[in-house]
């Protein structure tokens, strides 16, 4: 039977690149890489206009002892120019702009780990990975070498996250079909840094021939084992995968490490075995593009920095006049305003959809009480009520009602016959929740 959890919505899944092989993007001119990819400080660039630099080179680091991840050059060239532009999130940052020499010279200081992996420490560990620049490749963006930190002594079991349970998607299945071994070995590597002996790889049911594979390579492990998981959104939350594979709940404000868990991205684990094997930093991802604008839809190995418009562009184009182009999910993805959007560490899609494509509007937006929200909703909350104290702008209700729980997985949206934009308003309310506990602080420590 297939491991699950209470609540969530069954979504079309259009998983129209699923059997599409990974495609190596042939060299952009350029790349424009931001130098804040990560959650935590904003790297500060390490070079200058007019600077020669190499593949895999740093190109912006992050002070010692702050939270963050150092930024590397994702092809050879020169530096054109360092400017301030806006990131995906909508934050404006620092962007390196490489001119590409077409080359790929690799970095002369680049070396793999030639030790025994029974011999490297956990501090070595934490050390290559911090310097390659690793964070969760599956949205998040959390360093992973502080993840690792912080769950030292903590957990008793890794959780590796290849639900993907977003439509359209299929980068990670198509990384565990063609090099599955290189995420298994990733594997290895967290649980001796780890010191645990327990690691599940959760895959959802409708990616079977990715489970097949992971058996096969995987043989008689005693430590690594492949769970198989119901296909149903939002699987790939890590609070629904620790409740779907252990029965474990993870209060309010507590982490998976609270409960003995750490949950490690497919991709992330892949790019760990990068690191360790040939010295390469964390300057390429794959990428799946979709949407019904897209002529020619394909998974790509992209370098870190390329433009969305460069891999449209090497999809066929657009077929049909594009309405919102996205990074990332449909559910939890974000609309771009820009085709020049550079490709980070986290972005695992580029979807173009028309006008057709989508929610339909309603002349009116309303709540009729259906419950249906309350029904889907994983984190067992009342959405409807948290997003109409949004609206009134009763932050200390929305408060008690549990807003800063919510995932904004969108469920509760999706589902809505009314048309309301449920989690919007929510994650209004966790915005202004958050700045009013930010401003007391403040106002405290002036005291």
């Amino acid at each position: 039977m297939a491991y699950t959890f209470n609540g969530g919505i069954h979504v079309d899944e259009y998983k129209n690149t699923r059997k599409c092989r990974i495609e190596a993007l042939p060299p952009p001119s350029k790349v424009t890489i931001p130098l804040s990819q990560h959650i935590g400080a904003p790297a500060v660039a390490c070079v200058n206009v007019g600077d020669t630099v190499t593949l895999g080179q740093k190109i912006g680091d992050v002070a010692e002892g702050m939270l963050g991840c150092p930024v590397h050059a994702s092809v050879s060239g020169t530096v054109k120019e360092i400017v301030k532009k806006t990131v995906p999130t909508g934050a404006s940052v620092d962007h390196v702009v490489i001119e590409n020499d077409m080359l790929d010279t690799p970095c002369p200081d680049l070396r793999p780990i030639e030790k025994r992996l029974a011999d490297v420490t956990t501090e070595e560990i934490v050390s290559v990975i911090r310097e390659a620049g690793i964070v969760g490749m599956g949205g998040a963006a959390f360093p992973t070498y502080a993840k690792i930190n912080s769950a030292l002594g903590k957990v008793d079991k890794i959780i590796v996250n290849c639900a993907e349970c977003e439509p359209f998607i299929t980068a990670n299945h198509r990384l565990l079909l063609e090099h599955g071994a290189s995420v298994i070995n990733g594997v290895k590597i967290l649980l001796k840094a780890l010191g645990v002996h327990t690691a599940f790889i959760a895959v959802e049911d409708n990616k079977m021939d990715a489970v097949g594979k992971l058996e096969d390579l995987l043989g008689e492990s005693r430590m690594i084992s492949v769970k198989v998981m119901k296909t149903k959104y939002p699987q790939g939350d890590e609070r629904q995968l620790v409740y779907a594979l252990t029965g474990t709940e993870i209060p309010a404000g507590k982490l998976p490490a609270d409960v003995g868990c750490v949950i490690f991205n497919a991709e992330t684990c892949s790019a760990i075995y990068k690191a360790f094997s040939t010295g390469m930093p964390s300057v390429s991802r794959v990428v799946t593009v979709d949407g019904d604008c897209i002529r020619r839809p394909k998974n790509l190995l992209v370098p870190i920095g390329t433009s969305a418009s460069d891999l449209i562009a090497f999809c066929g184009g657009l077929c049909r006049p594009p309405k919102k182009l996205v990074s990332g999910g449909p559910m939890m993805g974000m609309a771009q305003w820009d085709p020049e959007m550079p490709v980070t560490k986290s972005t695992n899609a580029v979807l173009v959809f028309s006008g057709k494509f989508g929610k339909k509007n309603v002349p009116k937006a309303a709540c009729i009480r259906c419950g249906r929200c309350v029904n889907n909703c994983p984190m067992h909350l009342m959405p409807m009520y948290i997003a109409q104290f949004s609206q009134a702008g009763d932050l200390k209700r929305a408060e008690e009602y549990g807003a800063m729980s919510c995932v904004e997985c969108g469920s509760c949206s999706y589902n809505c016959p009314g048309g309301v934009e449920i989690v919007q308003h929510i994650r209004v309310a966790k915005a202004a929740i958050k700045t009013e506990k930010a401003r007391i602080a403040s106002l405290n420590a002036l005291k």
